[in-house]
């Protein structure tokens, strides 16, 4: 529940404003107080009388509210907030926070705030996929600006692509990890080896839609993930868990980013760069189906089976890996095998172009897939490790602690 805590909510110039009004009563139905900002575009999509009438509070729209500004009101206001929310988030929004201008409410809220700022970005992909955006994202990823979203889908334009907002029940899950992580801290600062680090996690399995009640998957229960992230916030750092429908919960205390296909979590991955580290435990799909239908496939009576079509999905590991810029100093693959595990691991690590692949066998009779144990084995560039079978969160904690050792080992 968010009982007493104070949302800046920052409502901003995009059809997905419409979106606001659902998020206001799921966030007050917790327990929430709000404190609404609507920009001058968000205006055009939302009216004052509808948010305020939600929010219960007056709508605040005015940087020279003479009233307020005697007392400095905005500076005020950024101050009061717990937390700083911006639905939707814009191109122009995001650029503005970028380089730190203030010429309106919201932007000077967000400039003026010592508090955590959550964003969920809203646009056209052709928007989101240029190269002035993403330099503004690496910026704010770096100023520590916490991300919800957005994913793939259809747009209000008409496209398909990255750039659709997430739902407000994602961005209410997005708001409740921004408050587990900031009172995971002492003094406002993590504390720990991995303190300060920023780390990526991929979890789970991928769901690849054949129609829409079938789908291409596998038998990840997301546990390993899970437990790696967890493990890794209790040794101080950030956590970003990149997560297809797990069967296992994500841990509080990290920013949970929840995608379906193989292609949403890439995208997801790409955006929540720059990091320390990289961790690939995802069960990602190889192929996706790309005859898909709108509506659900029936049998035909004639005893003729439909025929899909497939194409390999993206190698998310791999494109990490050989990246030129913003590699992760760290990057991290999982190779789960059936047969001939430590050469198949070896080989997949040289050909992803890996630092380290952690293997294990998932053979029916491990009963390791979708287990609460495991068995893994280490390969990097100093040789193998083989570890004995202990719980998932024990083999969490083993790699964690390993993980900072040699963070700690490279800057020393």
């Amino acid at each position: 529940m968010l009982s007493g805590k104070r949302i800046a909510l920052i409502i901003g110039g995009g059809i997905a404003a419409f979106k606001t009004p659902e998020l206001i009563r799921m966030l007050r139905a917790q327990g929430a107080h709000i404190t609404p900002v609507l920009t001058r575009a968000g205006a055009e999509f939302v009216t004052p009388l509808t948010i305020s009438t939600l929010a219960g509070e007056q709508v605040h729209e005015d940087l020279f509210d003479l009233t307020r500004e005697t007392e400095i009101g905005h500076i005020q206001m950024s101050r009061d907030a717990d937390l700083l929310v911006v639905v939707p988030a814009t191109a122009d929004l995001m650029a503005k926070m970028a380089q730190g201008l203030a010429n309106d409410l919201a932007s000077t809220l967000l400039l003026a705030t010592d508090k955590r700022v959550l964003i969920a970005p809203a646009m056209n992909v052709r928007m989101w996929d240029h190269p002035a955006t993403q330099r503004n994202i690496a910026q704010l990823r770096l100023d520590g600006v916490l991300f919800a979203g957005p994913v793939d889908g259809d747009m209000a334009c008409g496209e398909f692509g990255p750039g659709r907002m997430v739902e407000p029940r994602d961005i209410v899950a997005a708001i409740h990890a921004a408050f587990d992580d900031t009172t995971s801290c002492e003094g406002g600062a993590r504390v720990g080896p991995l303190a300060g680090r920023h780390i990526v996690v991929t979890s789970g399995p991928t769901h690849e839609p054949i129609d829409p009640v079938r789908y291409i998957a596998n038998r990840s229960s997301g546990g390993q993930g899970a437990a790696l992230a967890a493990a890794l916030r209790d040794l101080g750092a950030r956590v970003s868990f990149i997560t297809g429908p797990a069967q296992v919960p994500p841990p509080s205390g990290v920013t949970v980013i929840p995608v379906q296909t193989a292609r949403e979590m890439q995208a997801a991955v790409d955006q929540a760069l720059p990091a320390d580290v990289a961790i690939f435990a995802a069960a990602v799909a190889d192929w996706h189906v790309t005859n898909a239908t709108a509506q659900k496939m029936k049998k035909t009576g004639d005893g003729q089976m439909p025929a899909l079509e497939f194409a390999e999905n993206p190698d998310i590991l791999a494109q990490i890996a050989h990246r030129t810029q913003m590699r992760p100093p760290l990057v991290i693959g999982f190779a789960a095998e059936t047969e001939n595990l430590h050469a198949n691991a070896t080989a997949k690590r040289a050909r992803k172009g890996c630092d380290w692949i952690i293997a294990n066998d998932v053979s029916a009779d491990t009963g390791i897939m979708g287990g609460t144990e495991n068995a893994v084995t280490i390969i990097d560039d100093a040789g193998t490790e083989r570890w004995a079978r202990m719980s998932k969160a024990d083999v969490a904690e083993a790699i964690a602690l390993r993980i900072a050792a040699t963070l700690n080992k490279k800057e020393n």
